[in-house]
């Protein structure tokens, strides 16, 4: 009883439409009323799309009629005026009241769910949806509803086009608008799948707004300009309408061009459901969007029956809506009624008499022919067709197309078959084809704003910096004000020209602590802040950082040791005491034995004094005084090795003693400087006074704040401080200005490196950051940092820099007498032996 009242109350007076196709009694053919089969038609005459839709499936009946001659065909319309219970109210009506055999029409599955439920007897109707709105999941309808068919694109690929355009561009945000006006649906779904779709490429949504249908024309526009006065408000600038009537559509655009929405700097898409029907807007209209990308469903237009359907179609629709006759091309919309017009036509041809409506759905299914929208192939209750998307772009009076889109190839083209093999494409805009941009912006807008859009973003730079090598900020008496240079600026501008859009700045200089000048950015007195600005942890409470364009450290820089290679005595210092004693007294020995087995018959070696000469000689390899004795001979020639090495290694010890000399540091180690309680120095305006503090342990009375870098010498030479403590970065510039005298030692702490500074939630941040990568690959960045420390690999060698300790001392290189022990064994046991002999003999 409940659903019979309900069933009433959905039950208005609706407008009848009857359209027949038949012949005339012949030969071959008896028009029979048994033979009459009726198919009911839900239409919204109130929109374009359903206009185009009923005149769609007239065409393709009368298209129909000479291929059958056993049925008669009739068409029964009823219109919906765009209201979800109007449009089940009626699907009720055609299928109790006018006995008809099939559905076609704009019914959604949640409208066909309302007619099943309500009408238990009717639920087996076949329904064909020619909805507009996305495909819903077919394997739901196929299990809720087992008679519901659509024909309408894949819900996903309609994302994935609009997608492919945001993931070609630099835009990390968008807002999506669309138009609710469902009653029995809310589009959450979409909101969800194109969310998801967006965050793949690392994009996301900032914000949604959903229009409901309203009552009256006039507060329709009240509503839409409200509204779009808030979008306006925000930073966002990259709009996507997702889903709406074209006539709402041509209202939001108008009242946009009103508020200056459609200027420089906006992006807007639309969908396919608006793209697919700007040839049935006029040149008022298409005057509101221009610069509007938007996806186009792609089909052929330029076979013969195309052709013939478009004569038809502009001169049934030109004379049926006189007013709207200057735009009667049809769109994808009528292409699809006709086809689903016709697949129902061609399922009843198919079947019997008495079919069942199983039996008449089941030919429905297996329905496959090439129509006007592509190959008609149906696979769980849903057409099966490849589409394919055209990237269209507004200009002027029409519209042109600058790519085509696949999911499969991504982007090509508009004269290549396929693009490059990319989910959502990677196509650069050249190869997109110049786009007319709204506002005629020529290049790429960069999809928000800050607050003042006219205005450039204020970059602070820091003016205290001890390092003016990086920022530096001088006086102009002609322009009357101040203009900065420095290696990070370099960086700034070699970064800003790999940006796709221009991005207007002033450079701001700033007098307070690093710290300052982050905060200064949170708190939105600047817009950035470009300069040696390290990244820290702690600072991201305040503000974002871009990638980093120059690696850093904390290390510490010391004076050099005095150096050793001017001692006096410093080649002693080559063997130790000890080596030194055995190398004498086996020298002292070996020419002790040799003289006494060689003074009685050698007359050259006879005196103490020969022996002693000979022995100098010995050691240059010029002795003159030929030996004799064959035991002699045995005693030296081991001992002229044992010479030939150990001189060689003196060379190379000396050597290497005279070099590690000039690198000494002062001080060896943090843990020195701390146990003797000395006095360090950095810059006072950076974070590495709390580094030195909170990390490192030091005193707060044992730290100096310098704030020039010519005052670090001077505080070295007056004993202020015993060392320095530096990023790397500002390290490598004070030893390529200072290289004499100083040194770097200690490990070298790990940090963030430096990076610009971006307000919180900033697109910047990540533009700026892929913007750096290309910088840094292209070998720019070294090429500016090599230009920065000219002189510095002249000046200090690399081992100086490796961030490693040289406390070696001039004593941890002197050679002992191990590495000889073999030799000296050898030796003596040989001489040890000689003597022996030699004193028996005597």
């Amino acid at each position: 009883m409940c659903r019979n009242s309900y069933f009433f109350l959905l039950l208005p007076l609706m407008t009848t439409t009857i359209v027949e196709s038949g012949r005339n009694d012949g030969d071959d053919c008896a028009t029979k009323h048994d033979r009459t089969r009726i198919i009911g038609a839900v239409i919204d005459y109130s929109s374009r799309v359903g206009r185009e839709q009923g005149v769609a499936m007239e065409i393709a009946l009368q298209d129909f009629y000479p291929s059958t001659c056993w049925i008669q065909l009739v068409l029964r319309f009823k219109d919906s005026q765009g209201s979800s219970a109007r449009a089940a109210s009626s699907a009720l009506e055609l299928i109790g009241r006018e006995g008809v055999q099939a559905i076609i029409g704009t019914i959604t599955p949640q409208e066909a769910t309302v007619v099943s439920e309500i009408g238990k007897a009717t639920e087996d109707t076949p329904i064909v949806s020619l909805t507009s709105s996305p495909a819903t999941d077919s394997t739901l309808l196929k299990n809720k509803l087992p008679f519901f068919v659509q024909m309408a694109n894949d819900i996903n690929l309609n994302i994935q086009c609009s997608v492919a355009i945001v993931n070609n561009f630099p835009w990390r945000k968008v807002t999506v608008i669309y138009e609710d006006n469902n009653g029995f649906t809310t589009d959450s779904g979409l909101i969800t799948l194109l969310s998801d779709s967006l965050r793949v490429v690392g994009s996301e949504i900032d914000d949604h707004l959903a229009f409901l249908t309203q009552s009256s024309a006039s507060q329709q526009d009240g509503v839409i300009e409200q509204e779009l006065r808030k979008l306006r408000s925000k930073s966002n600038r990259v709009f996507i309408v997702a889903h709406s009537s074209i006539e709402f559509t041509v209202s939001l655009f108008e009242k946009a061009k009103q508020l200056g929405m459609m200027e420089k700097g906006y992006v807007w898409i639309v969908g396919d459901k608006i793209a697919s029907l700007l040839d049935s807007v006029d040149a008022s209209a298409l005057y509101n969007m221009q610069g509007v990308l938007g996806c186009r469903t792609n089909f052929v237009d330029s076979a013969k029956y195309f052709r013939q359907f478009k004569t038809k179609f502009r001169k049934l629709y030109g004379t049926r809506y006189a007013e709207e006759e200057e735009y009667s091309n049809p769109s994808i919309y009528a292409l699809r009624a006709y086809d689903a017009a016709w697949a129902i036509a061609e399922a009843m041809d198919k079947s019997r008499v008495n079919a069942t409506s199983k039996e008449l759905f089941k030919q429905i299914l297996s329905s496959n022919f090439e129509g006007l929208s592509g190959r008609i192939r149906f696979r769980n209750n849903t057409v099966l067709q490849h589409q394919t998307f055209r990237i269209i772009n507004v200009v002027g009076k029409s519209y042109r197309e600058v790519a085509i889109w696949s999911p499969d190839f991504g982007f090509s083209s508009t004269s290549q078959k396929h693009g490059q093999n990319s989910k959502f494409g990677n196509m650069t805009t050249k190869e997109l084809g110049p786009i007319y941009w709204p506002g005629g912006l020529q290049t790429v807008p960069k999809g928000w704003t800050s607050f003042g859009d006219d205005k450039p973003l204020k970059i602070g730079v820091p003016a205290s910096g001890a390092f003016n090598q990086f920022v530096k900020v001088s006086y102009d008496e002609g322009i009357n004000g101040s203009y900065v240079t420095g290696f990070s600026v370099e960086v700034f501008e070699s970064v800003l020209k790999r940006l796709p859009y221009h991005l207007p700045y002033e450079l701001v200089p700033f007098y307070g602590s690093y710290d300052d000048m982050v905060e200064e950015v949170y708190s939105k007195g600047l817009d950035a802040a470009v300069g040696d600005t390290e990244i820290m942890a702690y600072r991201y409470q305040y503000a974002e950082f871009s990638q980093p364009y120059l690696e850093s450290g904390l290390i510490m820089v010391v004076t050099v040791k005095p150096d050793e290679s001017k001692e006096r005595w410093m080649f002693l210092k080559t063997f130790t005491r000890r080596m030194w004693l055995i190398t004498i007294a086996m020298h002292t020995f070996i020419g002790f034995v040799i003289w006494l087995i060689e003074h009685a018959e050698n007359p050259d070696l006879k005196s103490f004094g020969a022996m002693l000469w000979f022995s100098v000689t010995v050691l240059f390899f010029a002795q003159r005084e030929p030996l004799r004795s064959n035991l002699s001979r045995i005693v030296l020639a081991p001992w002229l090795l044992a010479i030939l090495i150990i001189s060689a290694s003196f060379t190379a010890s000396l050597t290497s003693m005279m070099t590690i000399s000039r690198l000494q540091p002062s001080v060896a180690d943090i843990e020195t400087l701390l146990k003797t309680n000395a006095t360090v120095g950095c810059n006072g305006n950076s974070f590495i006074v709390r580094y030195l503090i909170s990390v490192l342990g030091f005193k707060p009375n044992n730290i100096r704040k310098i704030d020039s870098i010519n005052d670090y010498p001077d505080a070295f030479t007056n004993g202020d401080i015993q060392a320095a403590f530096f990023v790397v970065p500002h390290a490598k510039v004070f030893l390529a200005k200072y290289c004499k005298g100083f040194t770097m030692t200690g490990p070298t702490f790990k940090l963030g490196g430096f990076g610009f500074v971006f307000p919180k939630g900033s697109p910047l941040a990540l533009e700026f950051s892929e913007a750096i990568l290309k910088v840094i690959e292209s070998g720019e960045m070294p090429r500016l940092e090599e230009y920065l420390l000219t002189s510095y690999k002249s000046c200090l060698p690399s081992t100086a820099v490796s961030g490693g300790s040289n406390s070696n001392s001039s004593s941890s290189s002197s050679l002992g007498p191990r590495p000889f022990d073999g030799l000296f064994l050898i030796s003596g046991g040989i001489s040890g032996f000689a003597f022996v002999v030699a004193t028996v003999r005597l």
